[in-house]
């Protein structure tokens, strides 16, 4: 996460309860146990992609380094062993920062099987690098980054697998894993832009953010921020036909909606772009921290829920028509 967190998280001292959550739907609660996840995606692929994402060899994924470089080309591999096809002409959409470090998005495409509405997009976003290193704890200084966002990043890879598998998608995926987040956002800005003027018709776009501990059993799975901005919450906890997103207070108060990669694309395109995350401000503690190790992450819950948010992204991508709008 871009450094703003680490004052949030100085600040933050409790997460607050969900707000605005549909009564007729089912509560969708945090505690997930590996003999009771179902789904298409496997915990086995999810835990090794985030031990490889994470691991000390790539030295906390820092822009610029050698470390970073070594993410990309896995995911790349991961695009191209699973038949997800490049965007641009290749998957990289390379930029420079004002440090003279060239920067590179991952970009992934699955195009809609529909003749009208492949011409549409649906954008599922992360950060996959890091800050590199931190503070010292006994010796080790590699600030490995697996909630942060090893977990978002991974889950945006298992579902372009599965999209490619399954060749349901009524509207095109983009499957974007951004660089220089952590140096304020500059990947997805960089992005964002270049899509718009090539007229990229996209419909929404959702960045997920630390997404590998889950929250109390009293809260919703996950929240999704700008919650007020539009009907995204909502409608994807309708396709998903249980409530999996809800509202955080905190969210809001500390305008988390600005502080990730959704912002850029709303900026841009003002369409509904939003984050979601089961980071609550009060169930991790090793944000920019060299502890934020794949032993820190809870699997099942991730599992279940990259899994649980399958039906609420095919409902938003096979929607008739342009269901999710900003409110006015």
């Amino acid at each position: 996460m871009v450094k703003i967190y680490g004052l949030l998280l100085a600040l933050a001292v409790s997460s607050c309860g969900a707000h605005k959550e549909q009564n007729d739907l089912t509560d969708n609660k945090s505690v997930s146990n590996s003999e009771n996840i179902t789904g298409p995606i496997a915990l086995k692929s999810i835990k090794h992609s985030v031990h490889h994402l994470a691991s000390d060899g790539l030295m906390g994924r820092k822009t610029g380094s050698e470390g970073l470089e070594k993410a990309a080309v896995y995911i790349e591999n991961f695009f191209k062993d699973n038949q997800v096809k490049p965007y641009f002409e290749t998957y990289r959409d390379s930029f420079q920062t004002k440090e003279n470090f060239i920067g590179y998005n991952v970009v992934g495409y699955i195009e809609g099987q529909d003749p009208v509405l492949k011409n549409e997009f649906v954008i599922l976003g992360a950060h996959y690098d890091h800050i590199g290193t931190a503070t010292a704890v006994q010796g080790d200084v590699i600030a490995n980054g697996a909630n942060d966002d090893a977990s978002g990043t991974v889950a945006v890879m298992e579902w372009a697998k599965y999209f490619q598998e399954m060749k349901n998608n009524k509207r095109s995926i983009l499957f974007t894993l951004y660089d220089a987040e952590e140096m304020g956002l500059l990947g997805s800005r960089h992005l964002a832009k270049r899509l718009k003027d090539e007229n990229l018709d996209l419909y929404t776009m959702i960045n997920f953010e630390m997404i590998g501990v889950p929250r109390n059993p009293d809260q919703s799975m996950s929240y999704i921020t700008g919650y007020d901005l539009s009907n995204m919450g909502e409608k994807l906890n309708v396709y998903a036909e249980q409530k999996i997103l809800g509202y955080l207070e905190k969210a809001k108060a500390y305008n988390l909606f600005q502080r990730s990669d959704n912002f850029p694309f709303y900026e841009v395109f003002n369409i509904p772009a939003q984050a979601i995350s089961t980071f609550d401000f009060a169930n991790f503690e090793y944000y920019h921290h060299v502890d934020d190790e794949p032993d820190k992450i809870d699997f099942d819950h991730m599992t279940t829920f990259i899994n649980k948010m399958i039906p609420a992204l095919e409902g938003m991508i096979n929607a008739p028509n342009k269901e999710i709008k900003l409110h006015e």
